[in-house]
């Protein structure tokens, strides 16, 4: 009996080392068949001989440059951050596990088509093996990576439409059993926050100097988000531009004929419904017209970090046809519907990358699974092009979707999808550019834009900024452009925020002979200030101390939001405050630096000590100037900077991150930079080597054919073999 239970255990561990040295085998198999070409600037370049095959080595590639992210985008987008991040995070998991549980992932998966289920094998395996070719690399939480996790994780935008869902309204419900007030569900003024969002340009070649069209793809994120790759098959794939770290798609980028940049919508893509829920005959339902259905009601198990060890926390879920219960107002549930199609999702974001003019991209976008972004587009047929959003739910205009309606209503429930062909677009308007800074449709190209009136509010509430303001403003008179043209009007300096509001401050001082004197020597030089931002500029820092302050200071009597709220802070506000909130911007500089005349690039700094996500700055450390601004004062190329860790100078930490410029012809052209540089690791020369470039503005060349590869090519290898 001895020998028998001895004989059956060395079958058992002989099959398991059998299936593991199988999928070695495997790995090993298709890395043979990838070729990565690193670039001077350590960018890779993947060619394989099949899509599968490309992705395979994509992945392999992005977890060479940054595996830490990629892990970590894929625990918190399947619910696992916090066996991480502990308890802390228990209701980000329980978000992401109310929108889709394990099974119903894997279900997605196996319903996928053949073609994309290789893919996603491919995504997997391509992480796996650089797991088992790096046994130093520790993972915090996935040792190994499953082809259903994309399902969790198939929007490239950041944090998806998914982290529009508050975890502190799921933590109020599920955690403490109480209500949310209704301000947590309305929206928010964005003025108050770092503007989060995109700048893109499509310019026809009416405007250009080569007679072709041309294109900016200028994201803002936080930095380190995405890295810059271009990713090549033998089946017709040849994408180049930002991935974000571990998906299998470019999100943002080109191809030799055509290219397309996502702006961050306000179009109503999701909606709350206010659910009247009732223990009736020992089941919870809730009403719906003149019935009552059955609440579905479930219960997921979360896992979370305490110290050294896991523990376990159990919590139930519900959910009605509208969607999971996310929250709740006074006595009533709140249910969140929102665009939950993981399959299609993930065809469109892959299939956007192949097509090759406007019919191919338009046939993709019927998909309608890009919720959360507008899409600015041009091609080499000359084609200009963007859609206001893609995932529009139709609805009945007389109820307010921008404040939860009553789910017991069935006049409230969404009624289909909007087809392609009726949401805002535009396509080649006769002023010959487009632009998009998330701001309205409505000024998108000019007098030729499409007309408010014309479309049902939901569609496009969103406002004006003052980077549209900026971007129409230079693009009226745009003319024999170039690249290096395109550069510079993507980094003009001009801030039209402050067009009302530091004539308004100097007007004040004026009104005081008493404030004249005190305040001679920022108010002179603030008078002569021609309102843009560089690094030796003092009036942009005092500019900014102002308009910081007057907007977490200063009163809104009239209740305005936007740019409107803060043109009121110069054309409507008492002097008595202006006055006020400038001298203690004013005295603020002082105390922290000893002196009001501070130039703006020695406060502003870009500043990347190590590869940690969570990164810390040292105002002793080395940094670098930067005289780009925040987008909030309507600069393009966006530079969001605080104080970290009770610095008293401010460092960059989202905005400009990846962008290109994109000339598309006989031949596609293309420079491009990345925040600091495409590696995470500090030991790398591709850690900073963009970091002086990019406060310059000093744009790499992007090689995009073999032979430019080649010309440039620091290192080719294959997965497993660098």
């Amino acid at each position: 009996m001895k020998n028998l239970y001895f004989l059956l255990l060395v079958f058992v561990i002989a099959s398991c080392q059998s299936a593991g040295d199988n999928e070695v085998a495997k790995w090993e198999k298709q890395a043979e068949q990838v070729t990565i070409i690193r670039d001077d600037f350590g960018v890779p370049h993947i060619y394989g001989k099949t899509d599968a095959d490309a992705v395979f080595g994509m992945l392999y590639a992005q977890c060479e440059d940054d595996f830490p992210r990629v892990e970590r985008n894929y625990y918190w987008a399947i619910g696992r951050l916090a066996e991480a991040e502990g308890e802390s995070a228990l209701y980000s998991d329980l978000r992401a596990r109310l929108y889709m549980t394990i099974d119903e992932a894997k279900e997605a998966y196996a319903s996928a088509p053949d073609w994309l289920k290789e893919l996603c094998e491919a995504y997997a395996d391509g992480i796996n093996y650089y797991l088992h070719t790096h046994p130093e690399v520790k993972p915090k939480v996935l040792t190994k990576f499953e082809p259903w996790f994309p399902m969790f994780f198939f929007e490239g935008s950041t944090g998806g439409d998914i982290e529009s869902v508050s975890t502190r309204r799921i933590r109020n419900f599920y955690g403490e059993g109480k209500a949310t007030a209704m301000a947590d569900f309305l929206p928010q003024d964005l003025l108050k926050e770092e503007p989060k969002g995109s700048n893109g340009f499509a310019i026809s070649g009416e405007h250009t100097a080569s007679g072709n069209a041309m294109l900016l793809i200028n994201p803002h994120t936080s930095f380190y988000f995405r890295g810059e790759s271009q990713v090549v098959s033998e089946e017709g794939l040849n994408a180049y531009g930002a991935a974000t770290w571990g998906q299998f798609f470019i999100y943002q980028g080109f191809n030799e004929k055509n290219g397309w940049m996502h702006t961050s919508t306000r179009v109503d893509f999701m909606d709350d419904f206010l659910e009247t829920v009732e223990e009736r005959d020992g089941k919870l339902q809730y009403k719906y017209g003149e019935e009552w259905r059955d609440v579905e009601v479930s219960e997921v198990t979360l896992k979370y970090k305490d110290g050294e060890e896991l523990k376990e926390r159990t919590f139930p879920t519900y959910r009605t046809h509208h969607g999971p219960i996310t929250g709740k107002i006074d006595d009533k549930w709140v249910a969140t519907k929102l665009n939950w199609e993981p399959v299609d999702a993930l065809i469109q974001s892959f299939t956007r990358s192949k097509t090759k003019n406007h019919d191919e991209f338009w046939e993709m976008m019927k998909i309608r699974r890009n919720s959360s972004n507008n899409t600015v587009y041009a091609d080499a047929d000359g084609t200009i092009a963007y859609y206001h959003g893609d995932f529009v739910p139709k609805r009945d205009p007389q109820f307010d979707y921008q404040r939860p309606v009553d789910g017991s209503n069935p006049a409230t429930d969404w009624q289909g999808m909007h087809e392609l062909d009726e949401i805002i677009t535009i396509v080649n308007p006769d002023n010959g550019w487009i632009q998009n800074c998330n701001s309205t449709p409505f000024t998108a190209a000019a007098e030729f834009s499409p007309k408010r009136e014309d479309y049902p509010f939901y569609m496009a509430p969103d406002a004006e900024n003052f980077r549209g303001v900026h971007a129409v403003q230079l693009l009226k008179d745009v003319k024999d452009l170039t690249i290096d043209g395109l550069i510079e009007l993507a980094h003009d300096p001009y801030l039209p925020a402050f067009e009302k509001v530091i004539p308004g401050l100097l007007k004040a001082i004026e009104s005081s002979p008493a404030k004249m004197r005190t305040l001679k020597g920022p108010y002179q030089v603030l008078k002569k200030w021609d309102l843009k931002t560089s690094k030796e500029s003092v009036a942009m820092t005092l500019a900014h101390f102002y308009g910081i302050r007057y907007m977490s200071q200063g009163k809104n009597p009239k209740g305005l939001r936007g740019n409107e709220r803060f043109d009121f802070f110069g054309t409507g506000s008492p002097y008595a405050e202006r006055i006020s909130i400038f001298e203690d911007a004013v005295a603020q500089i002082e105390e922290d630096f000893g002196t009001w005349e501070v130039p703006w690039g020695d406060y502003n700094r870009f500043q990347r000590l190590s590869g940690d996500m969570d990164l810390k700055y040292d105002d002793n450390a080395p940094s670098i100037p930067v005289g780009m601004t925040t987008s909030r004062w309507g600069a393009l190329a966006a530079y969001g900077a605080r104080s970290f860790n009770g610095t008293k100078k401010i460092y960059g930490y989202r905005g400009n991150s990846f962008v290109a410029m994109v000339e598309f012809g006989d031949r596609v052209k293309a420079k491009s930079m990345l925040a600091g540089g495409q590696s995470n690791d500090p030991n790398s020369p591709h850690f900073d080597d963009q970091a002086q470039r990019y406060a310059d503005a000093q744009f790499k060349d992007v090689a995009y054919y073999k032979e430019d590869v080649e010309a440039r090519a620091k290192e080719t290898y294959k997965p497993g073999k660098r």
